[in-house]
């Protein structure tokens, strides 16, 4: 049986930023029973404490953090770069363990978006981009899905 990443905030765990969940939606409720899915918040795999000030990547590319060529920062301007390519390290360690090529991640944030994020400006303005983790992940060959795409991801993990 082929396992998921799950960020954990989808699943009700209240590790988002703001100290709060972000759902529980069916098909990931189903996988849990299967038994498929394998959770991790990354910015507090990372070092991150719940709740945190948020942060947005500055022009919006987690590969540019990756490479050494961007940031993370928080709103109040501090450089948590270093916890957010942490925890996309123990991201990856946990997709090479379990043998994990799809992941359902969280839309919009600096670790987990996989089309959107903040541009950094905290002005609430979303540009095409992807956070730390998904850009690592995906250098990894994984599928990268939002919780916006479960029906994509499910027939992506169907076709395993």
């Amino acid at each position: 049986m082929h396992k998921v990443l799950v960020s954990a905030c989808l699943l009700g765990q209240p590790v988002r930023y703001d100290g709060r969940a972000s759902g529980h939606p069916d098909l990931l409720q189903q996988w849990q029973a299967e038994g498929r899915v394998v959770p991790l918040c990354p910015e507090v795999a990372g070092g991150l404490p719940t709740p945190r000030p948020p942060a947005e990547i500055p022009g919006g590319q987690g590969a540019a953090v990756l490479e050494g060529d961007g940031q993370v920062l928080t709103v109040t301007g501090e450089d948590v770069s270093a916890q957010f390519l942490a925890g996309a390290q123990l991201a990856l360690a946990l997709v090479r363990r379990h043998g994990i090529r799809i992941a359902v991640l969280k839309s919009g944030s600096p670790s987990c978006g996989n089309a959107l994020t903040y541009d950094g400006t905290f002005s609430g303005t979303k540009v095409a981009g992807e956070g730390v983790t998904t850009a690592l992940l995906r250098r990894e060959g994984l599928q990268v899905f939002s919780e916006l795409e479960l029906e994509a991801a499910e027939l992506a993990l169907k076709q395993l």
